[in-house]
Formats: C-alpha cells, sequence, structure tokens
C-alpha cells in the first residue's frame, strides 16, 4: 500500500516567469508597473509641458481618468482627445484605455 504522498499527484516544475506573473497578479505589482508604464508614454504623447500639469488616475472600465490643471487645459486635451487614445492604443497595445475622461484637479 502507497503512502499518501505517492497518491498524490506529481506536479511539474513550473516556470519562473509563470511564478512571478502569478505573484506581481496577487500583490497587485502588476497594477503598479502598468501605472507607471502609462506615465511614461502619457509624456511622450502629450509632452513634459502638459504632463506636468496632469496627473494621472485609474483606470476603470477601460477609461483613463485624468486630473488637470485648470479647465483651459481640459478643453485642449477634449479637443485632441481621439488623437491621444490612439497613440495611446499604438503604445500600450492590449493595455491601452479605449477613453479619457478628464477632470480638473485642485490638488496638482
Amino acid at each position: 500500500m502507497g503512502t499518501v504522498n505517492d497518491r498524490k499527484e506529481r506536479r511539474e516544475p513550473q516556470r519562473m516567469g509563470d511564478v512571478v506573473a502569478q505573484l506581481m497578479a496577487r500583490r497587485g505589482y502588476a497594477r503598479v508597473l502598468a501605472q507607471s508604464q502609462y506615465e511614461v508614454v502619457w509624456q511622450e504623447i502629450v509632452g513634459s509641458d502638459i504632463a506636468r500639469q496632469t496627473r494621472l488616475g485609474q483606470v476603470h472600465r477601460s477609461v483613463l481618468n485624468v486630473f488637470v490643471q485648470h479647465s483651459v487645459l481640459m478643453q485642449e486635451l477634449t479637443f485632441r482627445k481621439l488623437e491621444i487614445v490612439k497613440k495611446l492604443q499604438a503604445a500600450l497595445g492590449a493595455q491601452a484605455p479605449k477613453d479619457l475622461r478628464f477632470r480638473v484637479g485642485a490638488d496638482l
């Protein structure tokens, strides 16, 4: 008669990349990496002057929330929204937001 260990199905070793990906997903690191990647791409697309006047919020249901310093900047970015979304999609692929929502934020 075999031992309990003999009856258990033996697992194959996992690839290190798979283990790291699982850990990142559990701990929320992937979200942090995605956010920092958004910020780098955002600055490249809108330029450093505008990027300094904005703060990226969370992505919710494929909509990236962007907080801006004042309503004039919000209006300018609204006019450029389609162009910005297309550039985000080109740079980020499947992780890119499908839309942007601009809001005036007092804490910028």
